[in-house]
């Protein structure tokens, strides 16, 4: 079979995906289980992929599912513990306080609050955590899903503390040949890496300085009174320098102290420069910017999660540091249990593994404590006590979470398992690479010399299949280091525009939205949400190209395996 067919057929789950959500806007609950079965389809009749694979890829997409639902579960949970002990009330005043102004406000709990959530925990987690915030603040809960997606792209190549870089580069790459070649030229895998990280953080920094007037401009246009995207534009000052306050130290860290720290202490620097500068009236508008009334909403922006004001506990006696406890908590014990490895090793002493699924060499491990879901539980029952609950309220906690999580989990237990068949049909009797692999290979063929402009966006193919910039990682990254080699272009350089459009490719990873979504309470509406992250998404993989291209044909960036 020609690779162009190889290709379409490799497409159809994805064409199938796109058609059903964005053109005939059908909700993911019944768009998701067609797409799974045109996925199981081309696999067995087209890839030759043996059934009990199928099965076996089945299987652990349903373990994954697990422990995505794990988070989103305990996301939402601390969200109705707030709301319930009063903490929301006293949260939302405070961002009035710093400013009322929601563009402001986008800038502050999205960008940054939600970046070092990324850089400490990743997977997902920011838009988990600012979302539902956002809604609980007043936000529709659509704009909120739209906005916690966009968070899910500068911060993501080094979110998990750096996990993409460190096990996704790491792992994709033959790390072993290429050491051998470096030891050979003077150098060692270890510079080499270093020097995918450092152009990582370049083309990111360059790249997402204007993602929060992105952020910005598309909550004025799609949910303001007036769809208007120059009431986003007249924050241009404001939203610039809340990128530059993130991107600068971002950047300078990614380059001088690697891949573990650029999203934390980006976000960590930008936060304490922007809320005090906003607090000041520093660069910000002269007008205040508010969506309308709640009454003027159109139905499909709200969700069941809508917390209204007069539901909440009236708890006057509570500090503004004590309804952010819970928060900060989340952050620190993420961060503690990523860095120290004495409470990683805590954290992770509760495994349940899957080995060897079916006998496919296939496997997946839950680690409860470990997850983000873990870590939110168990910040919720700190809180039940620090917010002196009482225990009817946390029971209605617990209730309104389960119901809004089942929902979430009907759409996930069909895309993850779709995604896994995608990722693991690499083995199979027709000889053909796996289905991302072979759709990247055409593009590769088509566009030859220029296709360091199309690199990112095969990142992003990969990210929007898998719904993680790791895994797109570890698919593709091997095969962006072979076209570089046979085009006697930067092989590091090509990894990096890889790993720059995978985190891009996060904003439109279906799964992603569905998660997102759930936290919010906000289900059937994936496909609106699609339809407006494809535009940061494609600004995000067109400029990292160009940047690819001038980095490789006329500033003529050298590689070390080139001496």
């Amino acid at each position: 079979m020609e690779i162009g067919t190889q290709a379409f057929f490799a497409a159809l789950p994805i064409i199938v995906a796109a058609i059903l959500l964005v053109g005939f806007r059908l909700p993911a609950k019944k768009a998701m289980p067609v797409v799974y079965l045109v996925t199981t389809a081309v696999a067995l009749y087209v890839w030759e992929v043996t059934f009990n694979r199928v099965l076996a890829s089945t299987i652990q997409g349903l373990l994954i599912t697990i422990a995505v639902l794990w988070i989103i579960f305990g996301a939402i949970l601390l969200l109705n513990t707030l709301k319930h002990s009063g903490a929301i009330k006293v949260i939302r005043q405070g961002f009035n306080n710093i400013s009322p102004d929601r563009r402001i406000q986008v800038v502050i709990i999205a960008w940054l609050f939600g970046s070092f959530i990324e850089g400490a925990s990743g997977f997902g987690t920011p838009a988990a955590i600012a979302a539902p915030l956002m809604v609980a603040i007043g936000f529709p809960a659509m704009a909120a899903v739209m906005i916690g997606m966009m968070i899910q792209s500068t911060p993501v190549s080094f979110g998990a503390v750096g996990t993409p870089i460190l096990i996704g580069v790491n792992k994709g790459l033959d790390s072993e040949g290429i050491a051998v070649t470096l030891q050979g030229l003077g150098s060692n895998w270890e510079t080499y890496l270093q020097i995918i990280t450092s152009e990582v953080a370049i083309v990111h920094a360059i790249t997402g300085t204007l993602i929060p007037l992105f952020m910005i401009m598309m909550m004025t246009r799609f949910f303001g009174k007036n769809k208007s995207w120059t009431e986003g534009l007249s924050a241009i000052p404001f939203a610039i320098f809340g990128g530059l306050a993130f991107t600068i130290p971002y950047a300078l860290t990614g380059i001088f102290l690697g891949a573990e720290f650029p999203s934390l202490i980006g976000a960590l620097v930008g936060l304490a420069i922007v809320t005090t500068a906003a607090k000041k009236g520093f660069l910000v508008p002269k007008n205040t910017w508010d969506f309308a009334p709640k009454e003027e909403w159109p139905i499909h922006w709200v969700s069941k999660l809508e917390i209204k004001m007069d539901a909440m506990n009236e708890k006057v006696d509570m500090s503004l540091t004590r309804a952010w406890i819970p928060y900060l908590l989340v952050a620190a014990i993420l961060v503690l249990t990523r860095v120290s490895s004495d409470a990683m090793a805590i954290a992770k002493s509760w495994v349940i593994p899957f080995k060897d699924i079916l006998g496919e060499g296939l496997g997946y491990s839950i680690v409860p404590l470990y997850l983000p879901g873990g870590i939110l539980v168990f910040v919720v029952l700190i809180t039940y006590f620090l917010h002196r609950m009482e225990f009817k309220e946390m029971k209605e906690a617990l209730s309104e979470s389960s119901k809004v999580m089942l929902g979430a989990g009907f759409v996930l237990i069909f895309t993850i398992p779709l995604v896994r068949i995608l990722i693991n049909s690499g083995v199979n009797a027709a000889g053909f690479d796996s289905m991302p692999v072979a759709m990247a290979n055409w593009v590769a063929v088509s566009v030859g010399d220029i296709y360091p402009l199309f690199a990112p966006m095969v990142g992003a193919l990969g990210a929007f299949i898998a719904g993680s910039n790791t895994v797109s990682n570890m698919m593709l990254s091997q095969f962006q280091f072979g076209v570089a080699d046979a085009l006697s272009i930067s092989t590091a350089f090509m990894v990096a525009l890889q790993a720059v459009g995978a985190a891009a490719g996060n904003m439109i990873a279906i799964h992603n939205v569905v998660a997102a979504s759930a936290t919010v309470g906000l289900l059937d509406q994936e496909g609106e949400t699609l339809r407006r992250t494809i535009i940061p998404t494609i600004y995000y993989c067109l400029v990292a190209g160009i940047l690819g291209l001038i980095g490789m044909y006329v500033m003529g960036l050298a590689d070390p395996l080139m001496k």
